[in-house]
């Protein structure tokens, strides 16, 4: 995205449910590692013992064994595959395929055209935006249908 403030642009981290509904948002430097934030992404949102997730998908950015211990001693499964230079771990393929909710979502938020095109400098400035179109996309379940 170019030089901002805050350094050489930034990464959207996103967490949304099964049916493209966003949890939880956070936004990091451009060159800081996805990994880095997983647990401070997950924290984001407030799940009691009783509702958590059954899996968490993520993409190769997050095939990490803190990460794995991480979810594992939550009893939660990681549908992570495996970067090339690691040992080969068993991922169900079916639940990885439902990763494109997460895509759906980011692509849905690029069509806003302020979080787009970013006009804000400040990083603080930018994720209230975020959490804006977030809200934004909440409510739209909300809102009366057109149809009648």
């Amino acid at each position: 995205m170019g030089r901002s403030r805050g350094g050489f642009g930034t990464k959207l981290h996103l967490l949304t449910d099964g049916g493209g509904v966003p949890l939880g948002v956070m936004i990091t430097a451009g060159q800081a590692h996805e990994s880095k934030s997983f647990e401070a992404l997950m924290d984001t949102v407030n799940i009691s013992r009783r509702r958590r997730p059954h899996a968490v998908a993520g993409d190769k950015g997050y095939s990490y064994p803190r990460i794995r211990a991480w979810l594992s001693k939550r009893a939660i499964e990681a549908v992570i595959p495996n970067r090339s230079n690691q040992p080969a771990v068993k991922m169900n393929k079916k639940k990885y395929r439902r990763r494109n909710v997460i895509e759906r979502c980011i692509g849905w938020l690029k069509w806003c055209r302020r979080v787009a095109t970013r006009y804000e400098k400040l990083a603080e400035s930018y994720l209230t935006m975020i959490k804006l179109a977030v809200i934004q996309r909440c409510n739209r379940p909300l809102e009366p249908s057109d149809r009648t």
